[in-house]
Order: C-alpha cells, then sequence, then structure tokens
C-alpha cells in the first residue's frame, strides 16, 4: 500500500513536471469522459496485476526514445498530464519510446513531412501494460472500441504503436483534424466523411505518409498507427522511468 501512495504521489508530481521546450507543442482541446471507477482506486490493482503470458518467440525489446532519434518530433504527452480523457495523469513523466525500427520509421515519415512544412506531434507511442489495464476498467462497456483489452495487450504494449498528428511549422500548432485527439465519436473514424474539407485532407495526408513507411491505421482513431511488425514483439509493462534516458 505504501508503495502504491509514492507511486500515485509521483504522478501527481509529474503533472507539473516541466516538458524540455524544444520538444514542446501548444496542447490542443482534450475531450474527456466520467471514469467507471476513480482511477486512484484502479491505480493499484493495475499494477497489482500481471499482463497475460504469451506464447512463441519474439525479439528483445529494444526501445527507443523519439526525441533522441530526432529531436524535430513534438511532443504533447497529455497522459502525463491531466489533459487527457480521464482527467488524471496516467503516466510518471511525459516521453515517448518506440521499438527501434519503428522508431527509425517514424523518423523516415518525420522527414517526408517536413518538406511539406509539417512536423509530426506525437500523442502516446510505448504504453506500459498497467496503464492498458486501467484505460480498459475505467472506460464504459460502450466505448471499448477505443481502448485495448489488457486480457490480448495493446500494440502500444509491444512498443509498435504510436498516436499521432501533424504540427504545422508556419503557425506553431495542431492542426486542424475530423476529431479531437482521443474522441469516442464517429467522427474520430479514419473513414470520417463529415467535416470540414481542409481537416479531412490533412488526415489523409499523415494517413498517406504513415502508410508508406510500414504503419496501419486502426480503424476506428485516425491518429493511432502500429507498425507492420508489431506481432514480433511482446506485451511490456516497463514504466518510464525505468527506461534508460537514450537508448
Amino acid at each position: 500500500m505504501h508503495r502504491c501512495l509514492r507511486l500515485l504521489a509521483a504522478f501527481a508530481l509529474a503533472a507539473c513536471a516541466p516538458v524540455p521546450r524544444e520538444h514542446m507543442a501548444a496542447a490542443p482541446q482534450f475531450f474527456h469522459i466520467e471514469p467507471v471507477r476513480p482511477v486512484a482506486e484502479l491505480l493499484p490493482i493495475a499494477l497489482a496485476a500481471t499482463p497475460p503470458v504469451e506464447q512463441g518467440e519474439f525479439r528483445p525489446a529494444d526501445l527507443v526514445e523519439l526525441t533522441t532519434l530526432d529531436p524535430g518530433i513534438k511532443l504533447d504527452i497529455g497522459y502525463a498530464t491531466a489533459h487527457n480523457f480521464l482527467g488524471t495523469p496516467l503516466y510518471s513523466q511525459a516521453r515517448a519510446f518506440m521499438q527501434r525500427p519503428a522508431a527509425e520509421a517514424l523518423v523516415r515519415v518525420q522527414h517526408a513531412l517536413a518538406a511539406q512544412g509539417y512536423d509530426l506531434l506525437v500523442h502516446d507511442a510505448y504504453r506500459p501494460w498497467y496503464v492498458t489495464k486501467i484505460f480498459w476498467d475505467a472506460t464504459p462497456a460502450d466505448k471499448h472500441n477505443f481502448v485495448a483489452n489488457p486480457a490480448t495487450g495493446s500494440r502500444h504494449n509491444r512498443g509498435c504503436a504510436v498516436d499521432l498528428t501533424l504540427y504545422d511549422l508556419h503557425t506553431g500548432r495542431a492542426v486542424e483534424m475530423p476529431s479531437l485527439y482521443d474522441e469516442m465519436s464517429e467522427r474520430a473514424y479514419p473513414t470520417y466523411a463529415g467535416g470540414d474539407d481542409a481537416a479531412r485532407h490533412l488526415r489523409d495526408l499523415l494517413r498517406q505518409h504513415m502508410e508508406a513507411e510500414g504503419f496501419t491505421v486502426y480503424e476506428f482513431e485516425w491518429w493511432h498507427f502500429d507498425f507492420r511488425d508489431w506481432k514480433s514483439y511482446a506485451i511490456q509493462n516497463v514504466r518510464f522511468e525505468n527506461l534508460g534516458k537514450s537508448n
């Protein structure tokens, strides 16, 4: 119990921890739901739980911090603050990691988009499994399409998924997309045909460049992309503070 209280305190402090200015982007509006159960109640349960046992052989984990590969990649890690769909910090640090092949592919996307006046703005990448369990247990059942089942794990848990959008180098802001990040509505679907033409164009531009480097968009979320080799990596449950500052 004392350990869980210390972790809760660390998460609260993380909400106030500064992010390096060169990696920070103007935070957009965020979507919010009323959790089924309070996160403070779910956290010790998730930390005490065990990820699913997987069969087969997997590649060794090689999680690399995205901003060490390309400092131009912007971060807006809302899960390290209260600016997320559950309204409370879930991460103890505002950082983003991916398995090295996926991270290198993302850097190639970044370079291609920079030539068109955009950087990538990353909301989330590698996610420890215990956070996936909190998401599932806190989210109403009718919105479970938007969160991963901890019984099978998330591709985020494998370090092979990324949530991101475009950052306009001319305006210095995240671009307008058909929905907010983490919005649990049909506007979040990558096939949504409503809304603003320009927003849909930018959504499709992001998808085009991501697919060119081996990523596939999730059918319910325009911002979520899985790397082609995700099945080659096992579920991870390592907290950010236990990952190296650089890999």
